[in-house]
C-alpha cells in the first residue's frame, strides 16, 4: 500500500513538471500576447495544482496530518489567476487594439474598457434627453 502511495506522490510530481514545462514552453514560443497568456495561466496553474495534490497525499499518507496550506494556497491560486490573466489581457487591449479595430459590440456603443469621461458624459445627456 505505501509503494503506491509513494507511485501515486510521484506521478502526481510528475505531471505536475510536465504541465509546468509546457506552460512554460507556451509562454516562451506562442506569437502574441494574448495566446500567451493561457499558457500561465492555465498549464502551469495545473502543474502548481498537481504539486499541491502531491504535496497533501503525502502529509496524509507519511506524515499522519491534514495540512491545510495546500488547500489555502490552492484556494488563492484559483481566485488570483483569472484576475491576473484579465489585467493582462485590458493591458494588451489599451495598448494594440483602438476602438475601431475592436470588434462591434452589439448593442452597446463601445466596449466598456475604452470607456472615457467623455463617454459618461454622452450617456448621461442620452438618457435625459429621451422621454419618459
Amino acid at each position: 500500500m505505501e509503494s503506491l502511495l509513494e507511485l501515486l506522490v510521484a506521478a502526481f510530481l510528475v505531471i505536475a513538471g510536465i504541465f509546468g514545462i509546457v506552460g512554460s514552453f507556451g509562454l516562451l514560443k506562442l506569437n502574441d500576447p494574448m495566446s500567451r497568456l493561457h499558457a500561465p495561466t492555465k498549464a502551469t496553474t495545473l502543474g502548481v495544482g498537481g504539486v499541491l495534490l502531491a504535496s497533501m497525499l503525502h502529509a496524509a499518507a507519511f506524515e499522519k496530518y491534514f495540512s491545510v496550506h495546500e488547500l489555502m494556497i490552492t484556494l488563492f491560486l484559483f481566485l488570483t489567476a483569472p484576475v491576473t490573466a484579465n489585467f493582462i489581457a485590458k493591458v494588451h487591449i489599451h495598448r494594440q487594439e483602438s476602438r475601431e479595430t475592436m470588434p462591434t459590440a452589439g448593442e452597446d456603443d463601445h466596449w466598456a474598457t475604452h470607456d472615457t469621461p467623455e463617454d459618461g458624459e454622452r450617456k448621461t445627456a442620452t438618457r435625459t434627453d429621451t422621454p419618459q
